[in-house]
C-alpha cells in the first residue's frame, strides 16, 4: 500500500533540542559531563514525557542534593535546551499541507514542555492531529502508542509515513506495517517522502 499520510516525530526532527550544550554553556563541559554521568537526566525526561511532567525534576533534584541547583536548570530554564526550528523540516511540512497531505505527530513530550514549545513555534500548532507521550500516558517504541494512533485515526498501517530520529522508534512502527524514515537532515527526508509519492518534484518547497 502506498503511503498517503506524514506522520511526524517533533524533536531532533522539526525542532531541535541540546541539553547537553545547554548545560555547557551554564556550567561548563567538565561539570556537565560529571553531571551526566552521576545523574539519569535523560531517563528523568523520559519521565516528563510519560506524563509526571515537571515533577519529575523536583523528586530527581531531591535524589541529587549536590546536583539539585543545577538539575532544576531542566524545569526553570528548559526552553533554552530548545536551539529552533529546523528549517528544511518545517519547509517540508508546509509543502505537506499544501499537497493535501494529513499530517500527524507522534511525539514524545511533556504536556508541560509541549505547550512552552508550541508557544515559542506556531508550526507545532499545524497539525491535522496530535499524539502525546504525556497524554496518552505511552512512550515510544512502545507499541501501544502507534496503535493507539491506528484506531484514533481509522488509518491503516500501509497508509502511514513515519520519521523519526531514533531507530528503534522507527522499527517499532515498521513492525506494524508503517512506511518509515530515519531522519538524518532534511535533505534525506525529502528525497524519501518524492520516492514514497507524498510529495513530487511540482510541490516541493
Amino acid at each position: 500500500m502506498k503511503p498517503d499520510v506524514m506522520v511526524f516525530d517533533i524533536g531532533q526532527v522539526l525542532v531541535g533540542w541540546d541539553p547537553e550544550g545547554f548545560y555547557d554553556r551554564v556550567i561548563g563541559p567538565a561539570a556537565r559531563a560529571r553531571l551526566f554521568a552521576e545523574v539519569d537526566l535523560h531517563g528523568m525526561n523520559l519521565r516528563i514525557d510519560d506524563g509526571t511532567g515537571f515533577a519529575a525534576v523536583v523528586e530527581t533534584a531531591a535524589r541529587h542534593p549536590d546536583w539539585a541547583e543545577a538539575i532544576l536548570l531542566w524545569r526553570d530554564r528548559w526552553p533554552e535546551m530548545l536551539t529552533g526550528p529546523i528549517p528544511g523540516s518545517v519547509a517540508l511540512m508546509q509543502a505537506l499541507h499544501r499537497a493535501g497531505v494529513p499530517v500527524l505527530a507522534l511525539t514524545n513530550f511533556g504536556t508541560e514542555t509541549l505547550k512552552i514549545a508550541q508557544g515559542m513555534f506556531d508550526f507545532l500548532n499545524r497539525f491535522d492531529r496530535m499524539f502525546v507521550s504525556a497524554e496518552l500516558r505511552l512512550v515510544k517504541p512502545d507499541p501501544a502508542i502507534y496503535a493507539a494512533l491506528e484506531t484514533a485515526t481509522g488509518y491503516a498501517p500501509g497508509r502511514l509515513f513515519f520519521t523519526d530520529d531514533r531507530p528503534e522508534n522507527c522499527a517499532a512502527a515498521a513492525a506494524r506495517g508503517w512506511h518509515t524514515h530515519v531522519f538524518d537532515g532534511p535533505a534525506g527526508l525529502e528525497t524519501a517522502l518524492l520516492a514514497h509519492g507524498l510529495l513530487t518534484e511540482e510541490t516541493l518547497p
